[in-house]
């Protein structure tokens, strides 16, 4: 069972970014094909990837998948050194994130972006909880972490998803 104030919070992220979202995006992603904070939450917790894009500071696009953890209104990602995430975050710092899954009448998806930051340190929950996540394989490669604090996230789940 997910944790219900990560739902909360997910849920009126999600209803808040609707609220602002153009009408294309709206039609795209209907109510009814909206997951709820309960199922963002647990759809987010059981997931562990997540394909990441950013900004080079050329401005040409990058993306590359990434663990991933969500905690205290964030997403947290370990990154190794020298990545062009982390030149691209300093320089564009905003990330966009992908969790996908399924395929056809039975794919998830939950899109998310937000201001990003470079962080040397964090707080041992988040190293121990995606440590956890990534089958309690170390971390040590981690040199630094970049934490998402999300301005908008969007879900969609066709009906055939078993989310």
């Amino acid at each position: 069972m997910a944790d219900p104030s990560l739902a909360v919070w997910l849920g009126r992220l999600q209803e808040a970014s609707f609220s602002r979202a153009g009408p294309a995006m709206r039609r795209a992603y209907p109510p009814e094909r909206r997951m709820t904070g309960s199922q963002l939450a647990e759809y987010l917790e059981r997931r562990t990837y997540a394909l990441a894009s950013s900004t080079r500071p050329d401005g040409r696009a990058h993306a590359a998948p990434t663990l991933f953890s969500v905690w205290a209104e964030a997403f947290w990602l370990p990154t190794v050194g020298g990545a062009a995430r982390l030149r691209n975050v300093r320089a564009n710092p905003w990330l966009a994130l992908s969790v996908i899954e399924g395929e056809h009448d039975t794919h998830a998806a939950v899109l998310a972006e937000g201001l990003a930051e470079v962080l040397e340190t964090v707080p041992a929950y988040v190293r121990d909880t995606t440590e956890a996540r990534n089958e309690g394989v170390s971390l040590d490669w981690a040199a630094a972490w970049l934490r998402v604090t999300p301005e908008r996230l969007f879900s969609f789940a066709e009906f055939g998803w078993q989310g």
